[in-house]
């Protein structure tokens, strides 16, 4: 009898996703992980001779995305994540949970707050597109802040290059607070 040859061991957690080489690739897997059902939307039959896919316990799921199990706990409360199933009492996610955990802190980073990430869960299940919606309406949210930055960063480089002494002698520092008091914004008021 001959046996099959061995297939390499699977590696193990998730790739390095924090190099900026393998920031594509981690994008491109969580996509492809986003885009196939999980067990706990669909009805999955699986065959005889098929080996189950390993369900991860809680902390394996922590170690393997870098989250505190208790903050996936309290995603999972929040509908960020769905229910896990459960085996004496204990959570036991998919594999697929893990795309969905750096979908998540992808999301956080580019600025959603956990709020807006429910309204895109909430979104994406209804299927009706309205997730769109919420990405433009954050898109207009960070040109709002990156205008103030830069109106910030413009006020400070003109009072570092100010040729006075104290800043509060300088005439167009009293035209900008007097600006402000009168309810101009700070990129209104330093234009003037």
């Amino acid at each position: 009898m001959t046996h099959p040859a061995a297939r390499p061991a699977a590696p193990r957690g998730r790739p390095n996703c924090r190099t900026p080489r393998m920031i594509i690739r981690c994008l491109n897997v969580f996509a492809s992980m986003a885009a196939k059902p999980t067990t706990s939307s669909t009805l999955e039959v699986k065959m005889a001779n098929e080996k189950p896919a390993k369900q991860l316990t809680i902390g394996e799921l922590a170690r393997a995305t870098g989250v505190a199990a208790s903050t996936l706990r309290y995603w999972e409360g929040l509908g960020l994540i769905p229910a896990p199933a459960r085996v004496s009492g204990q959570r036991r996610y998919p594999p697929s949970a893990v795309g969905l955990i750096g979908e998540i802190l992808l999301l956080q980073d580019v600025g959603f707050t956990l709020r807006e990430l429910k309204e895109l869960v909430t979104s994406r299940s209804a299927g009706n597109g309205t997730w769109r919606e919420l990405h433009q309406r954050k898109l207009a949210e960070l040109d709002e802040r990156i205008a103030r930055a830069q109106a910030a960063r413009t006020a400070i480089a003109h009072g570092l290059a100010c040729p006075r002494r104290d800043v509060h002698d300088c005439p167009t520092f009293a035209d900008v607070v007097a600006a402000r008091l009168a309810g101009a914004s700070l990129d209104e008021a330093h234009s003037h």
